[in-house]
């Protein structure tokens, strides 16, 4: 397994829902009424297939790998940009979602909230993903030792057969498929 080819093909699918978000943003600017259940669709997709499942594996294996053996250019890359990167989108999330709670509860001005959050989220990952896809994987490509993306690369396999026991890739894709339907 090619875990950085596994993590770009999955940049595929989150880009698709990032599309999902921007129509489904757009329907609620328009004054659409929220649909509750399809936003929170998007942010199991997000939270957990985005972030737990893909970052998960950058994280724990490709990006730990990158700190620990590319020296200052390495760990400033990722702990001061890619790990930076990934938690604003999850402070977008979090905002994203007390935003929903609080329209749902009658403050129709955090519609508003709902729109920014959910765009912003979709055009930082957006521009988060063109820089691993073209800059961080590249980078990790020439610069690690072959040996030690063998050993990232059995990491990914590793948690990605667990992954693919439990059915994780395949629920997430199923809702992708689902509201790509919709939106």
């Amino acid at each position: 397994m090619n875990s950085i080819t596994l993590m770009v093909d999955e940049h595929t699918h989150i880009i698709r829902m990032l599309a999902v978000v921007r129509k489904a943003s757009t329907q609620v600017m328009q004054g659409q009424p929220i649909n509750y259940d399809d936003f929170d669709k998007m942010i199991d997709f997000i939270a957990n297939y985005a972030d737990v499942h893909h970052h998960g594996k950058e994280e724990a294996f490709l990006f730990k790998a990158m700190v620990d053996h590319l020296g200052k250019m390495g760990s400033n890359l990722i702990s001061h940009g890619m790990l930076v990167e990934h938690d604003w989108g999850r402070l977008f999330i979090a905002e994203l979602k007390a935003a929903l709670i609080r329209v749902q509860a009658g403050d129709d001005d955090s519609r508003l909230d709902v729109i920014a959050n959910a765009v912003g989220y979709a055009n930082h990952l957006t521009r988060h993903i063109v820089k691993e896809d073209t800059v961080v994987y590249p980078f990790a490509e020439k610069q690690l030792a072959p040996e030690i993306l063998a050993q990232v690369n059995a990491q990914t396999a590793e948690f990605e057969a667990a992954a693919n026991q439990q059915g994780i890739p395949a629920y997430y894709l199923g809702i992708l498929a689902e509201l790509e339907t919709k939106y």
